[in-house]
């Protein structure tokens, strides 16, 4: 198993000691609050009971007047309105809230979500020209658009607004949108910055919601496909989005979306929904019709207006993410065996392959597989059309972005960010690429980056792992992104005798410490179960589950890392 880097995280012990006397919980559970900001009563109220009162005006947002006046313009003349969306979870539940809501109120509407492969990624030259065509007079981006300032300026020619909601950084130029609405954009003052594409989506249907003086709870119906998008779109689960977050997935559960619905069964999960179950089993659905096919029918099944419709839709889903599961397997499975055939790559501090009949819609998914296995900054190129095409995958505290910049000579084109990026290159540079990459990232990276690092919240007894504990813990969700599950680590715990390796790969664990014992499951952990044969005390860093079994619940660690106890650094 691969080595990792262990990283226990601190916190002031006199904020923690002031928060423990105002909230009568365990010192840890503190510890780990104040970690992430949390230092008051009210402040903890704020956090574990989020209130939709809490949210921010829409019209603090910049430009939102301008959007609203044009859109009931629109209304109020019989114009077309197309709403548009990048073809990812983000996109397409931006989209289906957007036409969900515009169609109770203005029937001249249709959507539109580019072809991956045919048009790329966010506003495109043929949705501009199918909107012409058709007579439409505004369009709506949604989680796009703020880079498109030359597409903006052909359909402005050809007399189509366009309102852009997005939350991408913008480029020094703006594109000339009627409105513009983003808070990462120059002079908005929207206090929070990190809502994703449907978040601003979702602010804009508020606005409109409290113009036409609908109900005050309308925008909540939306409020599952916004916690989709924030699940999916790794976005912090902070302020806003986590009330946003909070609430949508009790939406998910009592009254849910047919799409979600249709997916969720489809899934087989019979429990509550959490946020987990959106981000691993209703987001790779949805993000496979992108990725294989056309993700138009994603909206179509947000926007079903029976069970029987959005499971029709479901169903073309889960299709699609078999094909794609079936695809990544494949392609991983290729792409170890080429660098374990290449003595030379395995030692390398970067990861290059390349292969003419590789899916493109998956080789960003196979670039983190990848990285599971060889810790490092990984590139999976593909053929399309006359060239080579793929994705880049980073390691946390590297900039992926930067080192490909650097490659550029070798390129026809790229883009991307900190952690993840795109590139075309002519199939004959593939090669050179490869060691200029290497020789690039060689240079600058940090070799401890090399090295996966786990982050570890708190130090905690056996004897504190009791069901009020796991209650306020469970009460933190929902987790994600500033907000993880907490991990912990229990030191100097000895092996009851009874752990054993299960079906040759896992750990099934049974610890004790002093007199308290507990049980737990290490995935792919086998390779260290020889830590435990002796009995001698190891260090253990895990997250709390809880375990059904015959009707029983118990908790039980999810055991990340292992360790003998001799060897602590923190």
């Amino acid at each position: 198993m691969m080595s990792k880097r262990w990283n226990i995280l601190q916190a002031e012990p006199g904020k923690v000691k002031i928060l423990q006397e105002g909230l009568k919980i365990n010192p840890v559970l503190c510890k780990i609050l104040v970690q992430r900001g949390i230092e008051t009563f009210e402040q903890a109220k704020d956090f574990f009971r989020p209130q939709l009162n809490q949210l921010y005006s829409p019209w603090l947002m910049k430009d939102m007047d301008k959007a609203v006046a044009r859109i009931l313009d629109a209304i109020s003349n019989k114009e077309k309105i197309l709403v548009f969306g990048d073809y990812d979870v983000d996109g397409t539940t931006a989209v289906a809230c957007m036409y969900q809501f515009l169609r109770n109120i203005h029937p001249q509407l249709d959507f539109y979500i580019p072809h991956r492969y045919r048009e790329g990624y966010g506003v495109s030259k043929a949705g501009i020209d199918f909107a012409n065509e058709n007579g439409f007079t505004l369009i709506i981006s949604l989680d796009c658009g703020i880079k498109s300032a030359d597409l903006i300026s052909y359909a402005k020619e050809l007399g189509i607004d366009f309102i852009v909601c997005d939350h991408h950084l913008p480029d020094d130029i703006l594109p000339p949108a009627v409105a513009i609405l983003n808070p990462k954009q120059p002079g908005c003052n929207y206090p929070y910055k990190e809502l994703c594409g449907c978040g601003v989506g979702f602010k804009l249907i508020t606005a409109l919601a409290e113009k036409l003086n609908l109900p005050a709870a309308t925008p909540f119906d939306y409020l599952d496909l916004v916690a989709t998008a924030i699940a999916a779109d790794i976005v912090p689960v902070t302020g806003e989005n986590r009330i946003l977050a909070f609430h949508g997935l009790i939406k998910a559960n009592k009254n849910p979306n047919y799409g979600i619905k249709a997916l969720t069964k489809l899934s087989g999960l019979v429990k509550e929904l959490h946020i987990t179950n959106l981000v691993f089993m209703i987001a790779p659905r949805v993000n496979a019709a992108g990725r294989m096919d056309d993700a138009t029918k994603a909206v179509q099944m947000f926007v079903a207006t029976t069970e029987e419709e959005a499971m029709e839709y479901a169903e073309m889903l889960h299709s699609d993410n078999t094909d794609r599961k079936e695809a990544d397997s494949s392609i991983t499975a290729e792409a170890l065996k080429l660098i374990q055939q290449n003595k030379e790559w395995q030692n390398r501090n970067s990861t290059v392959v390349f292969q003419p009949h590789w899916h493109k819609g998956v080789v960003g998914i196979v670039a983190s597989r990848l990285i599971e296995h060889y810790h490092r900054p990984t590139v999976v190129l593909t053929q399309s059309g006359d060239y080579a095409a793929g994705s880049a995958r980073s390691v946390p505290g590297f900039n992926l972005y930067e080192a490909i910049h650097a490659c550029r000579e070798h390129l026809l084109g790229y883009g991307g960010h900190f952690a993840a990026a795109g590139m075309t290159l002519e199939i004959d540079q593939v090669d050179a690429f490869r060691e200029k990459f290497e020789t690039v990232v060689s240079k600058s990276i940090d070799p401890q980056l090399l090295v996966p690092e786990i982050v570890i919240d708190a130090e905690i007894s056996l004897k504190e792992i009791q069901h009020s504990f796991y209650n306020i813990l469970c009460q933190m969700e929902p987790f994600g992104p500033e907000n993880l599950r907490p991990v912990f680590i229990a030191k100097g715990v000895t092996d009851t005798g009874w752990s054993k390796i299960a079906k040759e790969e896992h750990i099934r664990f049974s610890l004790k410490q002093n007199s308290t014992t507990i049980t737990g499951i290490g995935f792919g952990m086998a390779g260290k179960f020889n830590l435990l044969k002796d009995k001698k005390p190891v260090d253990v860093v895990f997250k709390i589950d809880e375990n059904e079994w015959n009707g029983n619940t118990s908790l039980q660690l999810r055991v990340l890392d292992i360790r003998p106890a001799e060897s602590i650094t923190s």
